[in-house]
């Protein structure tokens, strides 16, 4: 009888865990940093500059762009362009 019980909460236990939703894995810096300048895993420090000249023209104070974004992407170049310093 106890073997019954033990299989029935096996099955439940295992439909649960196929029907739940995985947990999101918050942002890394470095992902979240590629998202905001818009270049690939592989960019390299020319194409990080570019995009980050490409979004400043849009997005620099001066212009009517939002400080706070700017200052994001800022930071976002900063990151990446620290990250590949640190593989060389």
């Amino acid at each position: 009888m106890a073997m019954k019980w033990i299989v029935a909460a096996l099955i439940v236990w295992g439909v649960w865990m196929l029907l739940r939703k995985p947990a999101k894995k918050p942002p890394t810096p470095l992902g979240e940093a590629r998202r905001v300048l818009g270049v690939g895993t592989r960019a390299d420090a020319v194409e990080i500059r570019a995009a980050h000249r490409r979004l400043m023209s849009e997005l620099h104070p001066d212009r009517g762009g939002s400080e706070q974004r700017a200052r994001r992407v800022n930071a976002a170049r900063d990151t990446l362009l620290a990250a590949l310093k640190e593989v060389r």
